[in-house]
């Protein structure tokens, strides 16, 4: 703007030269033709006098001429200074209208578009770190491909659950990132039939559903594709349990149901009349009749435990008291089997928890260590605690416990020694509502067990309510 300035100003000063040789020549012209009739000390006196006026003329009209142009190149100036800085990106820029005088009118309509421009970029940088926050809080893997097939886009999810970096997949095609072969397909089906696809895969001990769908824009323009992995396990291992849940239940109702009705048709086919097998049988039919009562009990106490609604009784507890009734209520058990039971550790333990299912849970692991434990053997039950939580041990002399079996310990009908649970009348639930009960009094329940020497079963409860 500086230069234009100039220029206008050397372009005035030209002109005003053009004119003063003009004026030159033509006083030149006067005086010749007055030359014989003005003495020569005359003539020099007016020239003399011309030539300061003409100075003096030269340096007003300079003067004027740039204060004219200045007046009306500053507000250029301003303007373009603050052109300049938007088209920089600083649109913080304003024209300072105020020091343009009235033809502020510019000024005003670039202030605006600068007001405009800086509403965008917020809005734009707003809407970049809603969509940025959105794609990283995503519980799914998410990538995403250009028009020319290579990546754009991957959440941290997708980083995590993958193995890879962004920085290494940015601009990556498919091929290039070596992703499972199934994966890989279904991303190329995307590509050629520009439809939605949806697949389910296995990686691993993994379930993903992987869903791909074509990116268009709203001219029909297509800008890529977008894949999305679901990580499913869960609903897949909750699946294998239901399943599993189902074929054990109906396996064990059968059992005692067939061996009510093999022996009900057996007496009604004329077994009746002889009074001792009558006896027999009877006596099989109310041992299998007590047996489905029981699997049928632990069914609905299991179902009512995980209920949603499920509460807790929560009272001051003397963790001996439980410990005592627990032991009168299997003492038959014990004095048939020959077994000693031994309680050690600290004393006087109170806790704020619901007795009468603390009593549920020790008898339940009381009896699961009689039942898989010989004659003759002794039972531990170890007591302590620490500044905020109450440990109890229940450890056996029995058959003991395979590593690989230990995690599977606590499902529902999972039995260590099928035969003997079966014939001491267990269901395969005990273990499955010590586990909720604990759990639903925010402890925890762990097992160690070693094979041919015994199994320990640790409880940790806090001693506040949760």
């Amino acid at each position: 703007m500086k230069s234009y300035y100039y220029r206008l100003l050397i372009a005035f000063i030209v002109i005003f030269l053009i004119q003063l040789t003009g004026l030159g020549i033509v006083l030149g012209q006067f005086f010749n033709l007055i030359d014989h009739q003005i003495s020569a000390n005359v003539q020099k006196k007016y020239w003399l006098f011309l030539s300061v006026i003409v100075t003096v003329f030269f340096l007003l009209s300079v003067f004027i001429a740039s204060r004219v142009i200045r007046q009306y190149t500053r507000p250029i100036d301003l303007m373009t200074r603050t052109a300049r800085k938007l088209a920089e990106g600083d649109y913080l820029a304003r024209t300072p209208v105020e020091e343009m005088g009235n033809d502020n009118e510019l000024g005003l309509f670039l202030n605006q578009i600068a007001r405009n421009l800086q509403e965008t970029s917020i809005l734009r940088t707003m809407e970049k770190e809603r969509l940025k926050t959105l794609i990283e809080s995503m519980g799914s893997g998410l990538l995403i491909f250009g028009r020319e097939g290579t990546v754009n886009l991957l959440n941290g999810v997708f980083e995590k659950t993958f193995g890879f970096s962004r920085n290494t997949l940015i601009g990556k095609s498919v091929k290039e990132i070596g992703l499972p072969e199934e994966i890989e397909a279904l991303i190329e089906d995307v590509f050629l039939t520009e439809k939605v696809t949806e697949r389910q895969i296995r990686r691993d001990d993994e379930y993903f559903n992987v869903y791909g769908a074509p990116v268009i824009g709203r001219h029909g323009n297509w800008l890529g594709i977008v894949i999305v992995f679901h990580d499913i396990t869960k609903l897949v291992r909750l699946e294998e349990v239901r399943k599993d849940f189902v074929a054990n239940v109906s396996h064990e109702l059968r059992t005692p149901i067939t061996s009510i009705k093999g022996f009900t048709e057996t007496l009604l086919d004329g077994a009746m009349n002889e009074p001792q097998v009558l006896k027999d049988f009877l006596e099989i039919i109310q041992k299998e009749s007590d047996r489905l009562d029981i699997l049928i009990d632990d069914l609905l106490e299991l179902s009512r435990i995980e209920r949603e609604g499920f509460h807790l009784q929560y009272g001051s507890v003397h963790i001996s008291d439980v410990i005592d009734d627990s032991i009168k209520i299997v003492s038959g058990p014990l004095e048939k089997k020959g077994m000693n039971l031994i309680v050690q550790g600290q004393s006087g333990i109170n806790i704020q928890a619901d007795k009468g299912r603390l009593i549920q849970v020790m008898v339940n692991l009381l009896i699961n260590s009689i039942n898989y434990s010989k004659a003759q053997t002794t039972i531990f039950i170890t007591t302590s605690e620490t500044r905020e939580q109450v440990i109890i041990q229940v450890t056996d002399e029995g058959i003991g416990i395979k590593k690989d079996e230990l995690p599977r310990l606590f499902e529902r009908f999972y039995r260590v020694d099928r035969g003997r649970s079966r014939e001491s009348g267990g269901t395969g639930l005990g273990l499955a509502i010590v586990k909720h009960l604990i759990e639903a009094h925010a402890g925890k329940v762990s097992v160690e067990s070693e094979l041919g020497v015994g199994t320990s079963f640790t409880i940790t409860l806090p001693k506040k309510a949760a």
